[in-house]
């Protein structure tokens, strides 16, 4: 490496472009070959390195977002699930509704792809820099219930209402007691018209009150909060595994002549 080379690397480490150096030699030939002005060149030189800074980020973010999977919305299968819209979703993950603070609910029965959507909106949001949680109500509830028998739940409420993007998974799948509810609450509340929450749900609206111990006052107090700024998305269609086990031959009898009658 000669001298220049060795300024351009140690330059490039403190304005944290590690990626400069590599590039430099190349954009360097092509310049010379497209007779680029100092200004191009230095233009297609920052632009580079700006992509590359852009995908360590992304990349940072989604190791840090504790997604289940990774899943983009080019993969999910619009056609399988016509009664969900693709131009909403594509609208979605261009990312206006995290600025507006406003949540996305999710409603289906199991295995219609809620959990697929939720992951695609949540991975759009870490490649527009915005830092997301992924979790489980359930999950997120006992780790609350438990921080707070250790005296810590100040600070570990700031896992789920500091991200830009909080991903509630399953609510509905587990019936909530009284001091359940009342976390899932303190969370929504926390967020309310500060930052956006995805949800996903198996129960409709009308069924929440049985998902809260039949408590009506509070999950009217959730929805309240969770629908005032809000997109609503409904899923109504077959289950992705059913379609699988069913194309296997592995789907029992009874459930094959059932399926979609309710």
């Amino acid at each position: 490496m000669n001298l220049t080379a060795e300024r351009v690397a140690l330059l490039a480490e403190r304005l944290h472009l590690p990626d400069l150096p590599a590039e430099l030699p190349v954009l360097a030939e092509q310049a010379v070959a497209k007779s680029w002005t100092y200004a191009e060149f230095a233009e297609r030189l920052l632009t580079r390195s700006a992509e590359a800074a852009d995908r360590r980020a992304e990349a940072t973010l989604v190791r840090l977002a504790g997604l289940p999977f990774r899943k983009s919305l080019a993969e999910f299968e619009f056609g399988f699930q016509p009664t969900v819209s693709e131009k909403q979703l594509r609208e979605l993950t261009g990312g206006a509704y995290l600025e507006r603070a406003e949540n996305v609910l999710l409603l289906g029965p199991p295995g219609t792809g809620k959990t697929h959507l939720a992951v695609a909106l949540g991975l759009a949001a870490c490649a527009r820099r915005h830092r997301v949680r992924f979790t489980t109500a359930a999950r997120m509830i006992a780790s609350l219930a438990e921080a707070r028998e250790a005296a810590t739940f100040s600070r570990r409420l700031l896992t789920y209402t500091r991200p830009s993007l909080l991903v509630i998974d399953e609510v509905g799948f587990l019936p909530l007691d009284a001091e359940q509810a009342a976390l899932l609450f303190e969370v929504v509340g926390r967020r309310y018209e500060h930052g956006s929450i995805v949800l996903t749900s198996n129960k409709s609206f009308g069924e929440w009150a049985e998902v809260f111990s039949g408590d009506g006052v509070i999950a009217t107090a959730i929805l309240d909060r969770l629908l005032h700024h809000s997109h609503v998305i409904n899923i109504r269609g077959e289950s992705y595994r059913l379609r699988e086990k069913r194309k296997a031959g592995t789907l029992p009898a009874e459930i094959d002549k059932t399926e979609g009658t309710t």
